[in-house]
């Protein structure tokens, strides 16, 4: 598989993510639902703290990642729902650090929503993943 970042500007890339990315070559293609602060037995977890959702968030969307042979690294798109974006600015480090670890740099996309699918989530994460 073959990666072309794509960052007319410069900006992103201190803030961990790229304006885009050129994958070919590439056989599959994950389309990863959105990843909640879900337990295993499907029930909200960390009310009230952004962090610990948005890491539960990641280790979900990881868990999905590793099911399917792929980790972080595969991520070339990634979309950050949440219910609270001055919140998730405070605690964006969970993300950004464990996406540097990996190598990841993906475009990302974070969108403020009136609320998710269960009461209390204050975080998801959508991802796309090439192999």
């Amino acid at each position: 598989m073959d990666r072309t970042v794509i960052n007319p500007w410069p900006w992103s890339v201190g803030a961990g993510y790229d304006q885009g990315q050129v994958v070919s070559g590439h056989t599959r293609t994950l389309y990863c639902s959105g990843q909640a602060a879900m337990s295993g037995d499907g029930r909200p977890e960390h009310p009230d703290d952004v962090a610990a959702q948005l890491a539960l968030s990641l280790d979900n969307l990881e868990a999905v990642l590793t099911a399917a042979g792929m980790s972080l690294a595969d991520l070339v798109r990634l979309t950050v729902h949440t219910t609270d974006v001055d919140r998730l600015f405070e605690a964006y480090g969970v993300l950004t650090s464990r996406l540097g670890a990996a190598g990841a740099t993906p475009p990302t996309t974070m969108l403020g929503v009136s609320r998710l699918a269960l009461p209390g989530l204050l975080v998801e994460l959508e991802g796309t993943a090439v192999a």
